[in-house]
C-alpha cells in the first residue's frame, strides 16, 4: 500500500532552485519582445544561452531525455513537478531544453531516424541550436487524418510531396519540418500516411503566410504549401504507413506536458489574483474582504488542486505502465478538462483586476485565448471526451463479465433475495433476536 504525496528531499532541492531561478531570471524574458523559437537572434544568444548554461550545470537540461541523449531520463511524475514551474514563464521550456514542438520531433527522430538524420538534425535540435516544426493539420480537414490530402509519391530514389498544411508551429524559424503525407491511399484508414523529414529550404516548400494566434504578433503558425517537394527516400521516418501510430505516441506525451505546464499557468493566475485581492483598496477595505471575490478565489483553488492531482495521477500511471495506450483514457480526460480549468481561473483573475486585467500589462487575456487554444491543439475537446466515454464504457459492454451482468432492477432484486432472503423475513428475524436478547 503506497499512496504518497511527498517529494524526495534531494529532488525538492532542485525544484526549490527552479522556483527561484524561473521567477528571478526566466519570467522577465517574456516581457522583452523576443520569441522563444527565434534561436538565431543575437539577443537570444546574449540573454538565453547563459541561462541555459546554468540549467545544464544544475543537471536539469532536457530531463525528459535519457542519458544517452544528454538528459536525466526522468519519469512523468518528476517532469510534472518541473513543468508546473516552467509553465509560469514563456521562456521556461526553452531555457530548460524541453520546448514544444521540438521535444516531440526529437523523440520521433531518436526512435525512427537514420544515423545520418540523427547527426544532421537530432543533435543540434537537442542542443537548441535549431528549431523544428510538426506539419500535420490541413486547412480542409484539421487534425482528422482521414481527411488529409497532402500526398507523397515515390519517384526513383525520391519522394515527391504535394499539398498544404495549416498551423505548422514555428515554421518560419524552423530548420526542418516533419510532414505527414498520404503514401498509400488504398490502405486501411490509419495505415495510409507516412512521416518525412523535409528541410525548410527545400525547393517547393513555401510559407504562404505566418499566422498569429489572436492578440499575438509573432506569426508563429505557418500556413504551408508543398509543391513538388523532393526529398530522398531515406527521409521517411519509421515504417511506411506508420505515421498515425507514431503521431499518437508523440502526441500522448505532448498532451500531458501541456497539462503540466497549464497547472503552472493556472498557479500564476491564482497567485496574481490573490495579490490583487489583498492590495486593491476600496472605500471600505480591500476587495479580498468581499464575498464574491472570496468565491472566485475559493473556486479557483479547488479547481486547480483537483486538476493538478488528476494530472499527477496520470503521470504516475504512465511511469507505472510505461505504455501510453494503457493510460489513454486519463490522458484524454485531462486534455478535455484542461481548457475549462485554465479558462475559468484566468477569466476570474482578469475580472478581479478590472481594466488592468484586459490590458497587455497583464497576462490574463492571453491566458484566456491560450485556454481556447488548448481546447483545439493536439485534438479538440470533443474528440477527447469521445475517447474517454468509449474507453470507460468498454467494461460495461462486455456482458460476459460476471462482475457486470445485464442491468435490470428486477434481476438485481431477485439475485439479492436469493442470496440474502426476503427483506421482511430478515427484519422479522432481527426483531426476534432482539427480543430474545
Amino acid at each position: 500500500m503506497a499512496w504518497d504525496f511527498e517529494t524526495e528531499p534531494e529532488f525538492q532541492e532542485k525544484l526549490d532552485w527552479m522556483e527561484r531561478f524561473v521567477a528571478d531570471e526566466v519570467e522577465p524574458l517574456g516581457h522583452i519582445g523576443l520569441h522563444p523559437a527565434d534561436v538565431k537572434n543575437p539577443r537570444y544568444e546574449k540573454l538565453v544561452r547563459p541561462l541555459q548554461a546554468q540549467v545544464k550545470a544544475q543537471g536539469l537540461w532536457a530531463c525528459h531525455l535519457g542519458p544517452e541523449l544528454g538528459g536525466q531520463g526522468y519519469g512523468q511524475v518528476k517532469l510534472g513537478l518541473m513543468n508546473e514551474i516552467l509553465g509560469r514563464a514563456v521562456f521556461g521550456p526553452s531555457v530548460f531544453g524541453c520546448a514544444a514542438p521540438d521535444t516531440g520531433n526529437a523523440e520521433i527522430i531518436a526512435h525512427f531516424g537514420a544515423p545520418a538524420q540523427k547527426e544532421k538534425y537530432l543533435k543540434p535540435l537537442l542542443n537548441n541550436e535549431i528549431v523544428s516544426s510538426f506539419s500535420m493539420t490541413e486547412p480542409q480537414g484539421g487534425s482528422d487524418p482521414l481527411m488529409f490530402v497532402t500526398a507523397a509519391v515515390e519517384d526513383g530514389d525520391e519522394w515527391v510531396i504535394n499539398g498544404e498544411k495549416w498551423f505548422s508551429t514555428n515554421a518560419k524559424w524552423s530548420e526542418f519540418l516533419i510532414v505527414m503525407a498520404v503514401t498509400d491511399p488504398d490502405a486501411p484508414p490509419y495505415q495510409r500516411m507516412s512521416m518525412f523529414i523535409v528541410p525548410t529550404n527545400t525547393p517547393g516548400v513555401e510559407i504562404v503566410r505566418n499566422v498569429s494566434v489572436h492578440g499575438g504578433r509573432d506569426g508563429s503558425e505557418g500556413y504551408m504549401r508543398y509543391t513538388n517537394v523532393r526529398v530522398p527516400k531515406d527521409h521517411i521516418l519509421g515504417e511506411r504507413g506508420g505515421a498515425f501510430a507514431i503521431s499518437q505516441t508523440r502526441l500522448g506525451g505532448g498532451r500531458i506536458h501541456h497539462a503540466m505546464r497549464t497547472v503552472g499557468a493556472c498557479k500564476r493566475a491564482l497567485d496574481l489574483m490573490c495579490r490583487r485581492a489583498v492590495s486593491r483598496k476600496t472605500r471600505d477595505g480591500v476587495i479580498a474582504d468581499k464575498q464574491t471575490v472570496q468565491m472566485h478565489i475559493a473556486d479557483s483553488y479547488i479547481e486547480l488542486e483537483q486538476f493538478r492531482l488528476f494530472v499527477m495521477k496520470t503521470a504516475w500511471m504512465i511511469d507505472k505502465y510505461k505504455d501510453y495506450r494503457k493510460v489513454r483514457k486519463d490522458i484524454a480526460a485531462i486534455k478535455a478538462l484542461m481548457p475549462k480549468v485554465y479558462h475559468d481561473i484566468a477569466a476570474r483573475a482578469l475580472h478581479i483586476h478590472g481594466a488592468l486585467g484586459v490590458s497587455n500589462e497583464m497576462p490574463f487575456a492571453g491566458q484566456v485565448i491560450g485556454a481556447l487554444v488548448m481546447g483545439i491543439a493536439d485534438g479538440p475537446t470533443e474528440v477527447h471526451k469521445v475517447t474517454v466515454a468509449k474507453q470507460h464504457l468498454r467494461k460495461y459492454r462486455d456482458v460476459a463479465d460476471p462482475m457486470f451482468p445485464p442491468y435490470s432492477i428486477p434481476q438485481l432484486k431477485q439475485a439479492a433475495m436469493e442470496k440474502y432472503g426476503d427483506a421482511a423475513d430478515i427484519v422479522r428475524e432481527l426483531a426476534e433476536a432482539a427480543e430474545a436478547a
